[in-house]
């Protein structure tokens, strides 16, 4: 006798596929922005005659204006149309973007990343709050794992790009390249997106202020943010020299970047949608606590490299993503069934915030903990990669929590709905 799978295959329509491309599309524009930065340090650093110190208060600067932006903006999350909110936060991301291509010193970019990140901060949330708002829960897996491409391929498609143009017209113009594109978008967003306006239905008299403190002190909020403080500990404390370290430790040239960035943001986006589909098979809790002992065991192996073959990097670069695919991709999916509708926007944001402020700290931090030798080598990335370790073990055991209670929660709500049938 031949079996055959009951279990429904999970069919978007044709409106959901848009809703995943363009919430992957926008973050794939606000993604890139961050990441840009990374592998431009080591050109960014001597254009700019900058420190270490001070390209790190460079990327902080962005994630402390979006993470205050973001908390500021939780309590009225909720209050509006989400396509309405997107639009507005969209366009200034935009022209904060446009003042980085225009910057001509370290001070304007410093002020020019401060207005991305008032804008770009908020609009991430805004994006998940729109997935948890149109997609069931046993949808979201797969849907965050495409959404979550648009990390791989700001690496396949915009950083190689980036660093090409950065060396052919100048650290500035890959800021340009992405406000073309982000033009685009925005016009995609305002013709083709429909009002996301369920959310209004539920909504309390309560006043935006009163909301957001009401969402902030939820003992099971708390759990989850402080989780989010340590999930971003790790991008943000690694990432700002990564090139730095691959070009003056590793003895990788400048021209092997975009070559390195391309494979393993390939690797990543073949990795994406798996992980989403897998994830919701095996259990999204297995497949988080696989990526973090992965990662774990890549970061402890690239902190005591020397000089190194392109091919030996590459190797662990593709790990590494890897395993940063499977925790993003999971952790995201178990945030979205935290909240509750009536506080998913105020919820986001909070997180979002949180996320940004600890990785703002976080960067300010690698920034002093890091130094160059009279070569330009850093001195002390073993340490970051030490810390980062002992805080994914850290987070492992709290998500395990988090996931537990929700698994509670939602046993109890099926329990109450069995019995008024």
């Amino acid at each position: 006798m031949i079996k055959t799978d009951t279990k429904p295959k999970i069919k978007f329509t044709k409106y959901e596929k848009f809703i995943i491309a363009i919430i992957a599309i926008t973050q794939f524009t606000i993604i890139l922005d961050f990441m840009v930065m990374s592998p431009m340090g080591a050109i960014m650093m001597p254009a700019l005659k900058i420190d270490p110190t001070k390209f790190g208060n460079v990327v902080s600067a962005y994630a402390f204006s979006a993470g205050i932006s973001a908390i500021l903006t939780a309590g009225f999350a909720d209050k509006f149309d989400r396509k309405r909110l997107l639009i507005f936060f969209y366009i200034g991301f935009i022209i904060g973007t446009l003042l980085c291509g225009i910057a001509t010193d370290y001070d304007f970019l410093l002020i020019a990343r401060i207005v991305t990140g008032i804008f770009g901060g908020v609009i991430g949330s805004i994006g998940m709050a729109i997935i948890t708002d149109l997609f069931a829960p046993k949808m979201r897996g797969k849907v965050m794992g495409f959404v979550q491409m648009a990390f791989a391929s700001s690496q396949v498609l915009g950083i190689p790009v980036g660093l090409k143009m950065a060396k052919e017209w100048g650290w500035n113009s890959p800021f340009l390249m992405i406000v073309g594109l982000s033009i685009i978008v925005l016009i995609t967003i305002v013709v083709y997106l429909k009002p996301v306006v369920e959310h209004l239905k539920v909504q309390s008299d309560k006043n935006a202020f009163v909301h957001m403190y009401h969402t902030l002190t939820k003992p099971f909020y708390l759990q989850a943010f402080l989780s989010t403080v340590l999930l971003a500990t790790g991008g943000y404390m690694l990432m700002p020299f990564g090139s730095a370290f691959s070009v003056n430790n590793l003895k990788l040239s400048v021209d092997d970047l975009p070559m390195l960035y391309l494979v393993t943001g390939i690797s990543a986006l073949i990795a994406g949608p798996l992980i989403g589909k897998f994830s919701e098979s095996i259990g999204k809790y297995r497949m988080f606590l696989f990526g973090s002992i992965l990662s774990i065991i890549t970061i402890i192996t690239y902190a005591n490299l020397g000089p190194s073959e392109f091919w030996v990097v590459l190797l662990l670069n593709c790990i590494l993503m890897l395993s940063i695919t499977a925790r993003i991709v999971t952790s995201s999916t178990i945030m979205t069934s935290v909240p509750v509708m009536a506080d998913r926007g105020a919820f986001m944001s909070i997180n979002s915030s949180v996320q940004l402020l600890a990785g703002g700290i976080a960067a300010k931090v690698a920034g002093q903990i890091v130094s160059e030798n009279a070569d330009h080598s850093l001195v002390h990335y073993d340490t970051l990669c030490y810390v980062v370790s002992v805080t994914a073990i850290i987070t492992a055991i709290m998500v395990y929590f988090i996931n537990e209670k929700i698994k509670m929660v939602n046993a109890e709500r099926a329990a109450v709905v069995a019995e008024k049938v």
